[in-house]
């Protein structure tokens, strides 16, 4: 039975969201690439060139460039979707591309008319059949770009959080005594935040939860402020940082960095969870802890 928690702590790893922007653009054009490679050169499934219109290579560019237009139909939908970067893991990944493989198996079918001179294209023979290759062969590919992608990004970010760790970077930074007022979008709930109490602030919706230590016992404030607004009026200060959409930590309370397929994971003291550092922003924050 002990193999059930194992998969589910498999599924619950963190990765990266990257079906968006260049990221996006990339795994569109390496899947097109992939895709075409393997069609054309070994034929994974049986072909009738009789009920050909076109020549193979063209009905491969055809099938190869479903993919591309998949993406396109679902972009809408997960580019105004912030939240998936912070909740992303494998099992989402797997939920996703699955959903999108059948999508593509749909789409391969909806244009057989355009390659196969086949009285019975519009069957449900033909449907389960292009939805099952678009399967058999997305695994294959998709899974390979999975693996590989995971693999890269945990190695280097476990890689780089080891190498801040024995750079001495972590030591206990001095904690800065200075008091910021701070301007909520409540005036009657403006208040001074001591910097030296000041361990982090997590973004709850349109409010901050602001986490403090008071004579070694962490204490919650939450106020109606924007986590953007919060991090521009303490830019002055050197140690507090933004490290995720909604995340800003104050750098004198560090203690470790480990690295994951996501970035890096901080520990705080005072503070039992881990702030997660978003790949975007790692090079302000390795930046930062240098001093540079």
């Amino acid at each position: 039975m002990a193999v059930f928690p194992s998969i589910k702590k498999f599924l619950q790893t963190p990765y990266p969201f990257y079906f968006r922007g260049r990221s996006l653009l990339y795994f569109g054009l390496i899947i097109f690439f992939l895709a075409l490679f393997f069609n054309y050169f070994f034929i994974p499934f049986n072909v009738n060139s009789a009920e050909h219109k076109m020549d193979y290579f063209w009905i491969c560019v055809l099938h190869s460039l479903m993919p591309l237009a998949i993406l396109l139909l679902m972009y809408p939908y997960i580019h105004f979707s912030p939240t998936l970067d912070e909740h992303w893991n494998i099992g989402r990944e797997l939920v996703f591309l699955c959903a999108f493989l059948l999508l593509i198996g749909i789409g391969q079918f909806l244009i057989r008319d355009l390659i196969f001179d086949n009285p019975n294209n519009w069957s449900w023979g033909y449907l389960r059949e292009e939805v099952s290759n678009t399967f058999l062969v997305g695994i294959l590919l998709v899974g390979l770009i999975v693996s590989v992608n995971f693999n890269r990004l945990n190695a280097r970010y476990i890689r780089d959080a080891q190498e801040l760790e024995r750079s001495r970077l972590l030591e206990a930074r001095k904690k800065d005594k200075s008091v910021i007022p701070i301007e909520t979008q409540v005036k009657m709930d403006n208040f001074d935040l001591e910097v030296e109490k000041f361990i982090f602030a997590k973004a709850e919706g349109n409010y901050l939860t602001i986490h403090l230590n008071k004579e070694g016992q962490p204490v919650k404030m939450l106020k109606r402020i924007s986590i953007s607004d919060f991090e521009q009026q303490a830019q002055a200060i050197d140690n507090i940082i933004r490290t995720h959409r909604s995340y800003v930590v104050n750098l004198s309370f560090l203690r470790h960095v480990k690295g994951n397929a996501q970035g890096f994971q901080l520990s705080l003291e005072h503070c039992a969870q881990e702030i997660p550092v978003s790949r975007n922003m790692i090079p302000a924050f390795e930046s930062r802890l240098r001093g540079s």
